[in-house]
């Protein structure tokens, strides 16, 4: 039933008709994030794929990214631009939060999308198909196990009644994490070249970064933060594997 529920949450395919989930399974989607990445990156995977038959390289990789945005409804993408204008405008706690609360966008999340959105674009294009398919699918599974231990490490910065999705994650537990985590390195294991390993160190050094800022800043994360982690945790790994594919 948390599965489904994560389903629900974090895309916007029709899986809520398939039963009604209770609220409670809404606090423990986070395990099951990266399991919901084997469907996202899958589906990017495949539509890149796809596209590559009949488009150019850089053209199939744009319709695959947005093909990504029409299944997660720009879920995570929405919270980068909050997490970049709370913290490029913000000075004090109160203000960020207040700032990411906002529904509107401002000049920092403006910029921030752009310069992410280029480099997401660009960035792997001097790969091959079949590795940049690879990537797409390992790339989305690891960084989303990455980015959700940080409900393990850091309390919601809220209150509850104040959450923009009504629901503040609860922390995993051990089987939880376990599931996650085998969600997450699973498709590595089966689809990512040997070489290309160093590149997941990327995404945890990139988690300890935000990490850092938000206990430091925050004293907490948002569902904005969770966001933004997964989606600069993944261009991260995408940096790191470009880099060493051109080395190798």
């Amino acid at each position: 039933m948390n599965f489904l529920a994560a389903l629900i949450f974090f895309t916007r395919l029709p899986f809520w008709k398939i039963k009604e989930v209770p609220a409670e399974c809404f606090k423990h989607v986070v395990p099951y994030w990266p399991l919901v990445g084997w469907l996202t990156g899958g589906i990017m995977a495949g539509v890149l794929w796809l596209a590559a038959q009949v488009l150019p390289l850089p053209q199939a990789w744009l319709v695959a990214i947005v093909a990504r945005l029409l299944v997660t409804g720009c879920l995570h993408e929405d919270g980068l631009a909050d997490f970049f204008d709370g913290f490029g405008g913000g000075t004090t706690r109160e203000r960020i939060l207040a700032i990411m609360k906002d529904s509107h966008i401002g000049t920092y999340g403006v910029a921030g999308l752009i310069f992410y959105f280029l480099l997401l674009w660009q960035l792997p294009l001097s790969l091959p198909l079949p590795v940049l398919c690879a990537l797409a699918l390992c790339g989305d599974c690891w960084s989303k196990f990455c980015a959700s231990q940080i409900i393990n490490y850091l309390p919601y910065a809220r209150p509850e009644a104040e959450s923009k999705a009504k629901v503040v994650y609860s922390g995993m537990s051990r089987g939880e994490l376990i599931t996650a985590f085998v969600s997450g390195i699973l498709p590595l294991l089966f689809l990512l070249p040997l070489h290309a390993w160093p590149a997941t160190v990327a995404p945890m050094f990139v988690f300890l970064l935000i990490l850092r800022l938000l206990k430091k800043r925050l004293q907490g994360y948002t569902g904005d933060c969770c966001g933004a982690m997964f989606l600069l945790c993944e261009l991260s790994f995408y940096l790191c594997a470009v880099v060493i594919w051109n080395l190798y």
